[in-house]
């Protein structure tokens, strides 16, 4: 590595001083910075590069030099590690600051989760921020069962870190590969965040595949739906959840955006009919649902006898599943009936399995992208490709 002293003769002040500047070169690389000295330029002496030779310029030649030493100091002590640095890690370590080398694992977590709990209300939600918590807890957690240390070195990580973590998951914590997923995916946003802050040289997670999960989707058949609506119900709280759920059936709300609907989200639209017109929570889209006549005629049931503008009874999610427990009981349903059974329940029997193209069942259930219907519900899709065959299989042989 070259040090350079050089003054800045552009940068004259009203004394008629310019600052000596220092230039660093290494590897093609250039960085310059102040030393905070000032000089008349014609004390400066441009072959030697220092101030010319005489009793006041001794001092400040004196400077340039403990400057010199403690600059190759650092550089050494950079070299000793052998890890990769850039200049700016050989100021840092000049300067007694923190060098990104240095950096632990969960530090750039914290700085990770800092920056993003700023965007809470304005990019993301709450939620979204707590399960970044939640996996730095994690994170926390293993280091400390793997490697008894309260952190782990960024420049240290790779491959093998993320494998092991991933076992560590799912037989210390006994996650489902699915959680094990999600929990990966937002510690693979923190290294992204490295790497974008140039923390890290490398990705490690660029060799990672997530395991494939296959997860079969539980919906109620069109006979066990119509059962469902018929069945008598004559505890009133009951019944109003039975309403409710049937409504999502039809509608393929999520629970919060259920819970939250008012009749400011119910408008008239060009074809006559009523539409559902709000963002979902989750996603922040647009949803435009067309309300058909079974959920219409849920509506109608509790106009006008709701308060706070509200069109259907409300209910806690823990209380609204716990009545549906007893309402599979009631109607003999087998399944483990839950609020997000409806929003399956909607996006199959009432729309896949009515030949509704995969674009528009993804429009409807507000997700961000298509590729995750596809992921949830393209087994449905199988399935009905596969009746279609065997329906033109039949057709040939007669």
């Amino acid at each position: 590595m070259k040090i350079l002293f050089l003054i800045q003769r552009s940068k004259v002040n009203k004394r008629g001083l310019v600052p000596i500047m220092c230039r660093l070169t290494h590897l093609k690389q250039r960085k310059e910075f102040s030393t905070g000295l000032m000089i008349r330029p014609e004390e400066w002496s441009g072959n030697k590069r220092r101030l010319k030779e005489s009793a006041s310029n001794k001092g400040i030649n004196s400077e340039l030099e403990i400057i010199h030493q403690k600059i190759h100091k650092a550089y050494l002590l950079l070299q000793v590690r052998e890890l990769p640095f850039t200049l700016e890690d050989v100021l840092k370590e000049f300067r007694g600051e923190t060098l990104k080398i240095d950096l632990g694992v969960i530090e750039v977590y914290n700085e990770h989760n800092d920056y993003y709990k700023k965007l809470v209300g304005k990019d993301i939600k709450e939620v979204s921020w707590q399960k970044f918590e939640n996996t730095k807890s994690h994170l926390k957690e293993f280091i400390r069962w793997k490697f008894n240390q309260r952190d782990f070195k960024l420049n240290k990580l790779k491959f093998q870190f993320i494998k092991e973590f991933e076992y560590y998951l799912r037989t210390e914590k006994d996650m489902q590969q699915s959680t094990i997923n999600k929990t990966l995916q937002r510690f693979k946003k923190l290294v992204n965040f490295a790497v974008a802050h140039e923390y890290l040289d490398r990705n490690p997670f660029l060799m990672h595949k997530p395991k494939q999960v296959k997860k079969e989707v539980v919906y109620l058949k069109i006979e066990e739906l119509k059962h469902l609506q018929e069945k008598e119900i004559k505890n009133k709280r009951i019944e109003e959840v039975r309403d409710c759920f049937v409504f999502c059936c039809y509608t393929g709300l999520a629970f919060n955006e259920m819970s939250n609907l008012n009749s400011g989200h119910i408008v008239k639209g060009e074809d006559g009919r009523n539409w559902i017109k709000m963002y979902r929570q989750k996603t922040n889209k647009s949803l435009s649902i067309p309300i058909l006549p079974t959920a219409q005629n849920i509506l109608n049931k509790y106009l006008g006898k709701l308060d706070n503008d509200k069109v259907l009874p409300s209910k806690t999610n823990a209380h609204f599943n716990a009545y549906l427990k007893e309402i599979a009981d009631l109607c003999e349903i087998k399944i483990n009936l839950t609020h997000h059974i409806a929003r399956k329940t909607f996006a199959t029997t009432v729309l896949l399995l009515n030949d509704v193209p995969m674009e528009i069942v993804s429009k409807l259930l507000g997700h961000s992208r298509i590729g995750i219907t596809q992921a949830h519900y393209g087994q449905i899709v199988e399935k009905k490709v596969g009746e279609q065959m065997d329906r033109v299989a039949k057709k040939l042989t007669k």
